[in-house]
């Protein structure tokens, strides 16, 4: 591994508010070893800067866990700002489509696993695997992708291979290396994970970025190393090594396999025996020719469909024993923030669950081994033994983070190791929240509506069914108001040109259901209405309406109506907790002079709030692209843009879309 380099947090703001408190407290609370940490931040009170403020302070490999791939992208941008030097890494599923192998017995229908991986995606895994294995200043920001199995880190790392200017090297050894980690050698297309030969010159293409190696090694030795821009063939620079990983996480050698077909060959007589015993014939039959094409396939070519479902063997792990994760790539010192942990952390604990049952039908009815098994994510109590010190950040924190951070009120007291960071920079308060009956609701909305208008702010208005949404909607179409409904049936594309649409004016209501908690961020909007408040629920829980009623924390005229005829625990609960936080909020401003702003975010800076990774695609210079080769870009950049907007990358998608429509111009 290279010499550390520390973290440096580059930022024109310093800590502000009660920033400085959070972080002093959470800075304690990692030198003292402490393992779980909750950093209580209100919506808009810089709880990213935060975590930065502790990354570069304490100069450990850093993963922040997300609930979701848009969340991920949105905080892999900021953390790369904030550490423009370091590397900073984004991990989340590489699949833009997948159907699980399964099979349902009532109808007796066998569903062949299929799936569709976004090459993208799977460059920034490299990436993020890379730089954990060579440099200590990694930040990787990930979706809950990273319990599950990725493949032994040991063979992963042992398999890699260090070439070297002037260091003797037959060509032909070199080649079967490459082929031996799982490059292929290119015949039409070109691109990550392929190698490329012509002459004396091989050209590598990692699996980790957008740049070729090119490698000149005339007379068995090398000559130059090159790095060079993989499309025009421009001279990046010139290396003196460089380390070549793998082209896969899950590569084995040929004495691994042979061990594997062996311990594959036991369970197979095995399980055999077992089916026979209990009469069920053609079960037995079933998983001795599925496996033994199998091994046949491995035998021939080091691979076979499922292959995942035999890991235990390449591994040669006990039955039962957990996957290799990314956390397993992490040193013993790494820190872990959870964002949003609320969600995140009951998701990581139903991924088990969710997986078992569906791989106990394929093995009770001779799909599959009682192997494939082993084939999971991470149970709860092995993701934490994996997890040295955590900090979780949420505005709600959930009933897992009180227990392990909140004082105990009975017995021996614990420490509170909760940091609250309520202050926002600008001054802005939570919203005021009041009650309303059900009764004329809508001619109470409307008034409110236009009143907002009148101020040249927007209006939010959250329901509990994708019909009633569109159902309201198109009322206040037909009264003339600009209107839009958001839910999960919208077309991935539009969904941002609706928000957008709404930041800048061409629309003043915005009717949605769950899409309007976490991760907006919409300055604009003013009054927020909440109908069938009291309706128990998930969408009508504390929590859920304290991240709703956050989404007008952003604007000095902030306000929230909950539309109900009682008051629930729920209801109660939410208005208590932010009118605790307003009035923390107001005697902080009263000390310091403070007058609230509204928060100025420029519109084409929503881009920041989504994915706009200044890793997620390169920059071309278009004058040095040939005009014959300018059409065959555009159909990459498409192609591009459609799995960007597949995999909900809108703000990418939409960059892309500018720069294929630039360069049809040129055309």
């Amino acid at each position: 591994m290279d010499a550390p380099i520390p973290f440096r947090l580059v930022s024109s703001y310093q800590p502000t508010g009660d920033q400085p408190t959070a972080i002093a407290k959470l800075n304690a609370g990692i030198d003292a070893g402490e393992r779980h940490q909750t950093l209580l931040g209100a919506t808009g009170t810089g709880k990213t800067f935060t975590m930065a403020n502790l990354i570069a302070k304490h100069n450990r490999p850093t993963l922040v866990l997300a609930h979701n791939k848009t969340l991920a992208a949105q905080l892999c941008s900021e953390f790369q700002m904030y550490f423009p030097d370091n590397a900073v890494s984004y991990f989340v599923s590489y699949y833009d489509y997948y159907q699980p192998e399964a099979y349902l017995p009532t109808t007796d229908t066998y569903i062949e696993k299929d799936a569709s991986i976004n090459e993208e995606i799977a460059k920034f895994r490299h990436a993020a695997t890379n730089n954990l294995l060579t440099r200590r200043d990694t930040l990787i920001v990930s979706s809950v992708s990273c319990i599950y199995g990725l493949g032994s880190v040991a063979d992963y790392q042992s398999l890699a291979f260090t070439i070297k200017r002037g260091q003797p090297f037959q060509r032909q050894r070199f080649l079967r290396l490459l082929t031996d980690i799982q490059y292929k050698r290119s015949s039409m297309s070109f691109k990550q994970g392929m190698f490329h030969v012509l002459g004396d010159t091989v050209e590598i293409f990692p699996p980790s970025g957008d740049t070729v190696i090119r490698v000149e090694m005339p007379f068995d030795e090398i000559e130059t190393i090159q790095e060079v821009d993989s499309f025009t063939g421009e001279l990046i620079g010139e290396m003196n090594e460089f380390k070549i990983f793998p082209a896969a996480h899950n590569v084995t050698t040929k004495e691994k396999i042979d061990g594997a077909i062996d311990g594959i060959k036991a369970e197979l007589d095995l399980r055999e025996k077992e089916l026979l015993k209990a009469g069920e014939i053609a079960k037995a039959e079933r998983i001795r020719q599925r496996t033994e094409y199998d091994i046949e396939m491995l035998k021939e070519t080091g691979y076979c469909t499922g292959i995942e479902n035999y890991v235990r063997f390449f591994s040669n792990r006990e039955a039962g024993s957990p996957p290799e994760t990314l956390l397993d790539y992490f040193p013993d010192d790494f820190l872990m923030f959870i964002d949003e942990s609320h969600i995140s952390i009951p998701q990581i604990g139903g991924m088990h669950e969710g997986n078992l049952q569906r791989k106990k039908t394929l093995i009770d009815y001779g799909f599959r081994l009682p192997s494939a098994m082993d084939n999971r994510p991470l149970k709860f109590s092995e993701f934490e033994e994996r997890v040295k010190q955590a900090v979780y950040v949420s505005a709600t924190p959930g009933p897992y983070e009180y227990k392990n951070t909140r004082p105990s009120p009975i017995g021996q007291a614990k420490k509170d190791l909760i940091a609250e960071q309520i202050i926002r920079p600008t001054g802005l308060l939570d919203p005021v929240v009041t009650v309303h009956p059900k009764k004329n609701q809508i001619d109470h909305i409307t008034k409110e509506i236009n009143e907002t208008i009148a101020r040249g702010e927007r209006v939010l208005i959250t329901a509990l069914t994708k019909k009633s949404a569109e159902d309201l909607a198109e009322y206040y179409r037909n009264v003339d108001y600009n209107v839009r409904y958001l839910h999960s049936d919208i077309e991935t594309m539009e969904r941002i040109e609706i928000l957008r649409q709404l930041r800048s004016g061409i629309i003043d209501i915005l009717v949605g259901i769950n899409l309007l908690r976490e991760g907006l961020d919409l300055p604009e909007v003013s009054f927020i209405a909440i109908l069938d408040a009291d309706q128990q629920g998930f969408l009508r829980s504390r929590d859920a309406l304290i991240q709703t009623i956050g989404r007008a924390a952003r604007n000095i005229n902030g306000h929230v109506v909950l539309y109900a005829d009682r008051m629930t625990d729920a209801m109660q609960a939410a208005i208590n907790e932010t009118n605790r936080r307003r009035k923390i909020q107001e005697e902080y401003n009263t000390k310091h002079g403070i007058t609230p702003q509204t928060i100025i975010k420029a519109i084409q800076d929503i881009a920041e709030e989504h994915t706009k990774l200044k890793m997620t695609r390169k920059k071309y210079d278009h004058h040095k692209i040939p005009k014959d080769e300018k059409k065959r870009l555009i159909e990459e950049l498409t192609e591009q843009m459609e799995l960007a907007a597949k995999n909900e990358e809108f703000e990418k998608a939409a960059d892309l879309r500018d720069e294929i429509e630039l360069l049809r111009r040129e055309v």
